[in-house]
């Protein structure tokens, strides 16, 4: 499948500029990919609710959980690395783990949210990231690994920074700069530096009305006691959006949803993906590791998110059972969406790379989803 780079712009031109005009958009870019190039690069709208600050090329903006992407990327490459197979135990590089009957889990089932480690009993604070990682190690799972999946929305992070930090000797932060950003020329980062912080579009919560998918895990998600309420509050704390426009929040290294960057830099990375793992003559990945990005590990009814959800070592993919793909449409296709809309993916088969970003979230992701189906249109 060879896109038509004209025709495309055209066809995404009209849906972007419909997204602010039918859809609510406030401040959004888009970006798209084939072979390594970009085919289309769009972003409007404003900064600021007051409409006081335009959207510009070089404006940043929060991706929330698309960061989970990056951060998987980053764990892939550190066993690519030290020569390590994604069936071998956890306990093998962390063995504090193993407390809590977790001694048998893999690094495959934890990648793909198997491991039944979704929500904490301790209470703990987000911030406290030597007693979120004791929590992890007490923490028993909420049922037997590999059995089941559920979306682990807070915990994955700490999860996959920590076993960065014992395999690798550094923080998952700091290795996304080393290994990914600063060699591809990427403006995303995972922990933000000040002098980066006027760039940032401020992040606006959902507005009040129903959610048109999801519906029982959005109730769900405002019900104490709920596997989704209890996944997305532990550890505790930044519960409301406006807390992540905080210069001194922005600044820490939230692997599960404290990405901040640029439409652009977000599909130049999964460009790379799209292309094998190369990009400008670097390797960066082996086909082996390439292939545990592309391949199913888990697919069916998320316990958390209660609709059909397929993960692969670390990316979210499209299940066999959903009524509306959101990877485009080819079954090796991955990448990893955002809270309130934000969306990125590979690929491979026909080496597209997309990416959006917004700062008006939503409780759907149609404003992306229409950007995806016209591509394949």
């Amino acid at each position: 499948m060879q896109l038509d780079a004209s025709k495309l712009r055209q066809r995404i031109t009209r849906l972007f500029e419909e997204n602010f005009q039918k859809f609510g958009d406030l401040g959004a870019a888009v970006s798209i990919w084939q072979n390594g190039k970009a085919l289309v690069d769009l972003y409007g709208g404003f900064k600021d609710a007051r409409r006081q600050e335009p959207w510009t090329d070089d404006t940043l903006v929060l991706i929330w959980s698309a960061t989970k992407g990056l951060g998987s990327a980053c764990v892939l490459h550190v066993l690519q690395e030290h020569k390590i197979d994604i069936e071998r135990r956890v306990t093998e590089f962390w063995p504090e783990f193993a407390q809590g009957g977790k001694k048998n889990i893999t690094l495959a089932q934890l990648l793909s949210h198997q491991a039944g480690l979704a929500a904490l009993d301790r209470k703990v604070g987000v911030l406290d990231y030597p007693g979120v990682i004791a929590a992890l190690e007490k923490q028993r799972p909420l049922w037997p690994p590999g059995a089941a999946h559920a979306y682990h929305a807070r915990t994955f992070g700490y999860l996959l920074d920590e076993l960065v930090r014992r395999i690798a000797g550094q923080s998952l932060g700091e290795y996304w700069r080393e290994i990914f950003a600063e060699p591809l020329d990427l403006d995303l980062w995972i922990g933000l530096p000040e002098k980066e912080n006027s760039r940032v579009a401020t992040m606006y919560a959902p507005k009040a009305g129903k959610p048109t998918e999801l519906k029982q895990f959005y109730a769900d998600l405002t019900t104490p006691g709920t596997l989704a309420h209890r996944s997305f509050s532990s550890p505790r704390g930044l519960h409301a959006i406006s807390a992540m426009n905080d210069p001194a929040i922005r600044a820490q290294s939230f692997v599960s949803f404290g990405g901040i960057g640029s439409a652009n830099s977000l599909a130049k990375f999964y460009a790379m993906l799209a292309h094998g793992g190369q990009s400008d003559g670097r390797i960066f990945f082996a086909e082996k590791t390439m292939r545990w990005m592309r391949t199913t590990l888990t697919d069916g009814i998320d316990r958390v998110f209660q609709t059909p959800t397929a993960f692969s070592a670390g990316f979210m993919k499209d299940s066999k059972q959903s009524t509306r793909p959101i990877f485009g449409r080819s079954a090796f296709a991955f990448g990893h969406p955002g809270a309130g809309g934000s969306h990125a993916f590979a690929d491979p088969r026909n080496k597209i790379s997309f990416a959006y970003v917004m700062n008006q979230m939503e409780q759907s992701n149609e404003k992306s989803l229409r950007l995806v189906e016209a591509i394949y249109r």
